[in-house]
């Protein structure tokens, strides 16, 4: 027999809208990955090392270069004094440093407080791992919680908050106040904070990245995760980072060892070699992804849309009613890809419960051709959208 836990689970938006867009030949602003291939450099030197590499396994912990360069680079650009050796893990991508931190550090009905909206692997996990979810629901245009709202999510049980700053699907990148409110929280409870930090390098002008394992008396009670793929946009290569205390990356590590053990070697010593000589990239990129959330947001206002602000990811939102549009955002979603040929993501799929209907994500890492072609089929989406409104 199946397990209850995952049989009970829907097939995933993100697979359904893939298909749906392959289905009707549509544009694909529902994935979350960018058309550009990534840095040619760092490519070229994964093919080099998958050649005239070691192409047996890894240390289980990682490849000591790649885990020296990654303490070096949080050194420089977020001044975080991570030791290497005894600090730094690197995982098969970031969904399994996630799962290695709820498996690690979760007891049978152990309580972690998730914000909705929030990434689909969270739950399903802590629950597979024996731990309880708590749903806490942000809701737009702020997408802010308050000391409030945590305070009354607390009770004996509760052992963890998990946070994706900057946050999928909406864009926000948290400032000093909010997190400062979040460690807090943690620090009165003696709680754990599982940070999903893997948008942290692909943050625009006007906002910053502030690690929540920097603010006083988290630095031994927090699980700090990255990704190669996104700082490098190098989606499909799964090599990730967890980072923390000794003590945690103890259990962390024995959790990762019986997950995936271990992470392609050449995909290893390619990100190490790109950390240390591809600073440059790390600065373009944000913004070129800048002016193409621009250049989209420009588009769809033009046409009438309501885009709310975007100051990290690859997505922005809109707000569907303050666009003329009165269907929800799941049912414009479908009506998007099949009859103009363009897949968005609704909202409301990174919600468990009591959802956000009413806003829809769109990602901007695209071509400039590909946005243009997207905002002329998003138009004609909410075209007849109104025009099926008015004649029901």
């Amino acid at each position: 027999m199946a397990n209850p836990i995952y049989a009970a689970l829907p097939t995933t938006i993100f697979s359904i809208m893939s298909g749906l867009a392959r289905e009707h030949g549509a544009i694909n602003l529902g994935q979350g990955f960018p058309d550009a291939p990534g840095p040619l450099a760092i490519r070229q030197k994964a093919a080099d090392e998958t050649l005239n590499g070691d192409n047996q396994y890894p240390p289980m912990p990682g490849i000591a270069p790649l885990r020296q360069a990654v303490a070096a680079h949080y050194a420089r650009a977020q001044r975080l004094d991570f030791d290497w050796a005894s600090e730094i893990t690197v995982t098969s991508g970031a969904t399994e440093a996630l799962a290695a931190s709820f498996l690690a550090l979760l007891e049978p009905g152990d309580e972690a407080i998730l914000f909705q909206p929030m990434y689909d692997s969270y739950a399903p996990v802590i629950r597979r791992a024996g731990g309880v979810p708590v749903l806490a629901r942000l809701a737009p245009p702020a997408w802010r919680w308050d000391r409030t709202m945590l305070e009354a999510l607390i009770t004996p049980r509760t052992r963890m908050i998990v946070l994706n700053n900057p946050l999928n699907p909406t864009g926000v990148v948290y400032g000093e106040d909010d997190l400062a409110v979040l460690a807090g929280v943690c620090v009165a409870h003696d709680l754990i904070a599982v940070c999903d930090e893997v948008w942290e390098h692909v943050v625009f002008a006007g906002a910053v990245h502030r690690p929540l394992i920097a603010f006083p008396g988290m630095r031994g009670r927090t699980v700090k995760i990255g990704s190669a793929g996104k700082m490098f946009a190098l989606t499909g290569w799964k090599v990730g980072f967890l980072c923390a205390a000794p003590p945690l990356t103890e259990v962390l590590a024995k959790a990762h060892q019986f997950l995936t053990f271990t992470t392609a070697p050449n995909l290893q010593a390619a990100v190490a070699w790109g950390l240390e000589h591809c600073a440059g990239w790390l600065d373009e990129m944000p913004r070129d992804l800048a002016a193409s959330r621009d250049r989209l947001t420009e588009g769809l206002r033009r046409e009438g849309f309501a885009v709310l602000p975007s100051a990290g990811t690859y997505f922005l939102t809109v707000d569907l009613p303050g666009s003329g549009v009165l269907e929800d955002d799941l049912a414009f979603a479908y009506r998007s890809v099949r009859e103009a040929g363009v897949t968005a993501i609704p909202v409301s799929a990174f919600y468990e419960r009591e959802p956000v209907t009413s806003i829809l994500r769109l990602c901007f890492s695209k071509a400039d051709a590909t946005l243009d072609e997207a905002v002329l089929r998003l138009a004609k989406a909410r075209d007849l959208s109104i025009r099926a409104h008015n004649r029901g």
